[in-house]
């Protein structure tokens, strides 16, 4: 149980916490920090401070304003701190962190009286590597003879050699500390790729430039932190290493997972597997040819000499069997129905042909070859840099060994995929989907092979939740048609977790209505229901207000706006005509100069956009947001839904739109004093069964619609 003295603790602290800011209590977040500090309280360690008992995950739904941050970090840091735990916590996008690090954080703590040490953790991707930028500068870089992705076969522009050489300027003038997140001004992709690394290409402790590290810079300052202020990404990345690669081991770390609803979605993410068949034949004829003069700098260590031949061998043999299967790939993809520019073939319940179960067991075998080769000379490599090997200068060591170990990375990314593909039987626990997408781009094709768990719920819970000492998992949209069904099935949390929904601060009843008006129709009669919109569309945009319209298609999106009145286009603002943050704030600049602004976005318009106030009072939310039926992953999912007696409709697709719907809705009350309306443009709300539970799981607005 809690004891005492932490729970006066934290009650204190919340005290003092309100009373700084001058703020009243909100009941929902007293509630959230009860919840959590008696799952948290609850849990039992043995002498050598392992967790011994279950029942350690809270998963709570808080809805905006709730005052999340505050109720997750009052609860959890006290009580870390008394079980000699860490806090890892986790938001959905590096922008997320930040804004925690730099003020939610240090408000907190301030205001509280607490005392914790807290830093921002991000992965080695959002650093730059000093020696790949030292090796560019120089023009020395011999690792590009063998380009590890084809876009490192383009050459340096006169605008990447400018930015590498302000990067270096900064650096040497500490007004920038190597973090991308902190340089002046957007990074373009392929530019920042040059410059960064990866665990597989990094020498690590090794390196030459280690003390002046960025990345290791900001590793050594996670050792003294109580909270440590990571993302989903990072969090995966590290229980993929085998957890406390990155952060602290799991089982002396509680998470807190803020907007949980995307763990699920990200987890699957990492544990997909896909390679590009035509680019990886490039990327082997190019390995083959220029093998011996990438080891010429170490022909002097005769290990790698007699590695030299094998894996010249190696390469030809993969890159045999890829061209002579070629053909079977064409055929497969030959006469599949595009699904507009994009053809792709979705293997049912996950079961690929024969053919191609056989040639991926031929694949696992000559890259696990591969593999073998580019482990040993990894091996070496590290060996002759810990050693700091006489005969061969050690530039050269270092500008081989991220080569090297971007080959293996590759190669093993390689035997992954194929090793899934060479046994398609269905496999009822742990089922996967498996598709091909033909590429094509000008006049080049290619085929991106694929596979993916359809749920994350069996490594979440083998990785995170079996390993962790204690978890938080909260969001605004956890539950689902009223209930954690939904994110259990998908995230795999355990029956006798914590689960709880606590209550908004937002007066639903009288700041907002929800509207469907009597001329809606069905939103599955396509043509119809766009004609109904453009015609009908006018009479409920207020011109001279903040609006925000959401669609589930591009498509539809832009015909109802080319079908809209001159007058309602000049108001119109649509995503997709510049980025959304400058979309954003024009919307904002028109409403703060008293003129109407209207959002025309899709879905990534309806979560995380926060237009408080005027700047948004009215959303209109064109139809229902069912999923898109071709993603192969969901269709995979009611494919094995149905295979097992279930209805995937109801059991998936209404409970994923029902998630949606409440996010979309939750566009319009941002903030306490927030008022407006929805309008949802969609009768099947009240024609259909499936309509009815929709409606009951939204917030409760006025308008007499239930």
């Amino acid at each position: 149980m809690l004891d005492t003295k932490t729970k006066d603790e934290i009650q204190q602290a919340y005290r003092k916490f309100l009373a700084a800011k001058e703020l009243k209590p909100r009941y929902g977040q007293k509630l959230m920090i009860a919840e959590i500090a008696k799952t948290l309280g609850n849990i039992q360690l043995d002498d050598e401070e392992r967790r011994t008992s279950d029942g350690h995950i809270c998963v709570i739904e808080a809805g905006t304003g709730t005052g999340k941050t505050v109720a997750y970090l009052l609860a959890t840091l006290p009580i870390a701190r008394a079980m000699n735990k860490k806090v890892v916590l986790a938001t959905a996008t590096v922008a997320l962190q930040e804004q925690v690090v730099l003020k939610d954080l240090p408000d907190l703590l301030r205001y509280a009286e607490l005392k914790a040490q807290f830093r921002i953790a991000k992965g080695r991707g959002r650093y730059l590597c000093l020696a790949k930028l030292d090796r560019l500068l120089a023009q020395d870089d011999d690792t590009q003879l063998i380009p590890v992705f084809d876009e490192e076969v383009l050459a340096l522009s006169a605008k990447d050699i400018q930015l590498y050489g302000e990067m270096t300027q900064r650096l040497a003038q500490n007004k920038w500390d190597g973090d991308r997140d902190n340089w002046h001004d957007e990074i373009e992709p392929s530019s920042w790729q040059r410059v960064t690394t990866d665990h597989r290409q990094c020498t690590g402790r090794k390196c030459s430039f280690v003390r002046s590290c960025s990345f290791f810079k900001a590793r050594e300052e996670l050792d003294d932190a109580d909270c440590i202020v990571a993302n989903h990404d990072l969090v995966l990345a590290d229980l993929a290493l085998g957890g406390g690669a990155i952060l602290p081991h799991p089982k002396d770390t509680i998470y807190i997972f803020d907007e949980g609803h995307h763990l699920p979605e990200k987890a699957l993410n990492h544990f997909a597997n896909q390679t590009r068949y035509r680019s990886t034949i490039r990327w082997l004829g190019q390995g083959e040819g220029q093998w011996p003069s990438l080891l010429e700098p170490v022909s002097d260590a005769s290990y790698f000499v007699q590695l030299s031949l094998p894996m010249e061998q190696s390469l030809k043999a993969v890159r045999s069997v890829m061209e002579e299967h070629l053909p079977l790939l064409q055929s497969l993809i030959a006469g599949v129905e595009r699904n507009g520019k994009t053809a792709r073939l979705r293997f049912e319940q996950g079961v690929a042909p024969e053919a191609l179960e056989t040639l991926a067991a031929q694949l696992q075998d000559v890259f696990g070859d591969l593999v073998l080769l580019l482990q040993k000379l990894n091996r070496e490599m590290s060996t002759l840099l810990e050693d700091d090997y006489p005969v061969v200068p050690r530039v050269d060591l270092e500008n081989l060994y991220p080569v090297l170990g971007a080959w293996l990375s590759r190669a093993e990314a390689n035997v992954e995929l194929w090793a899934n593909y060479a046994n398609t039987e269905i496999n009822e626990k742990f089922p996967y989907a498996r598709w091909i997408t033909l590429l094509e781009f000008n006049d080049v094709t290619d085929f991106e092979i694929v596979c993916s768990p359809i749920l994350a719920s069996r490594a979440l819970q083998q990785d995170l939740w079996s390993e962790c000492c204690g978890a938080v998992v909260t969001s605004a949209t956890l539950t689902a048609l009223s209930s954690f069904d939904r994110f259990r099935y998908r995230a795999g949390t355990y029956e006798d977790s914590n689960y709880a929904v606590v209550p908004s601060p937002f007066h639903f009843a009288e700041n907002a209505t929800l509207d469907i008006p009597d001329w809606t129709i069905d939103a599955n009669a396509g043509v119809e229901h766009t004609e109904n919109l453009i015609t009908h569309l006018p009479d409920i945009i207020d011109l001279k207000a903040g609006t925000l319209a959401l669609f589930s298609s591009r498509k539809q999106m832009q015909e109802v706006y080319e079908g809209l009145p001159r007058e309602v286009r000049k108001s119109i603002l649509m995503q997709g005509s510049e980025s959304k943050q400058q979309l954003v704030a024009k919307h904002k600049r028109r409403i703060d100069e008293d003129e109407g602004s209207v959002i025309f976005g899709l879905a990534s318009f309806a979560e995380g956009v926060d237009l408080p106030g005027d700047y948004c009072s009215h959303v209109i939310i064109a139809k229902i947001p069912f999923s898109v039926p071709d993603d192969p992953v969901e269709a995979s999912l009611a494919e094995w839904i149905e295979a097992k007696g279930g209805n995937a409709f109801m059991e998936i697709t209404v409970p994923d739109a029902a998630v949606r719907l409440v996010q979309a809705c939750g566009r319009l009350l941002r903030t306490e004093s927030d008022r407006g309306k929805v309008s949802i443009l969609d009768r099947r709300l009240l024609s259909r069964r499936y309509g009815r539970a929709l409606l009951n799981s939204l917030p409760p607005f006025g308008g007499g619609i239930r």
